[in-house]
Order: C-alpha cells, then structure tokens, then sequence
C-alpha cells in the first residue's frame, strides 16, 4: 500500500520489559487474532490490527505512552516545518530498522513522532 505524506501511519505502544512480549502478544493475538512481526529482540509489529502498531521494549527509543507516528516522504522538511509552527523536539533525527524519524510535541505537550523510508 502507498504511504501517504503528512498522515498518521502508525501508533506504537512501549513495553516496560521484554520479559512482557510473550504476554503481550498472547493477548492480543488471542483477544484480536492480531498476528506479529518481530523485529530483532525488544520490538515488533503488526499490520492486522487496522492501522500498523509497533510493541517498543527498547529502552533507549520506547515511548513513555503511546505514540501516534506521522508518515513523511521528507524528514527535514518536516521536521522544518513542526518546529516553526511552534513544536518543540524531543528526540532528534535518529535510524531504526525500516527508516529514520523524530519525535516531537505539540503545543499541549502531546508527544508524536514523524518516520521516513527514505
């Protein structure tokens, strides 16, 4: 499927621990009959869920609470423009497997993200 610029394309809900992936993935692959993707050993996804959702239980990158997640085909540009209407970063540019994003807030203070394949 196509990605669409500037549109929410995913949320991703943190794990406090990997020891909580099996229990999660129990629930809701038993509750949804989502199925999953694991990528490497503190993270996976799903696409069967509706709209794709990731499962962070990396320490360094999880969210504090879920977090909407923005797609954009530019990430300076967009980055550019959150922050001269007024976003504030929170996390600057970084890669993961599948693409780079930035995390910022609102002027509520809600936290999302922007991602890029490019």
């Amino acid at each position: 499927m196509k990605k669409v610029n500037q549109t929410i394309d995913f949320v991703e809900f943190p794990i406090q621990d990997t020891q909580e992936i099996a229990e999660v993935k129990r629930f809701y692959g038993t509750a949804f009959g989502w199925r999953f993707q694991d990528w490497g050993t503190d993270y996976f996804d799903t696409t069967s869920s509706g709209m794709g959702c990731g499962f962070n239980a990396d320490t360094k990158h999880r969210p504090g609470m879920p977090l909407v997640v923005l797609y954009t085909e530019d990430l300076a540009e967009a980055k550019a423009k959150v922050l001269s209407a007024g976003g504030k970063l929170k996390r600057d540019i970084f890669s993961f497997p599948g693409g780079r994003r930035f995390h910022f807030t609102d002027p509520c203070g809600n936290e999302l993200a922007i991602w890029s394949d490019k």
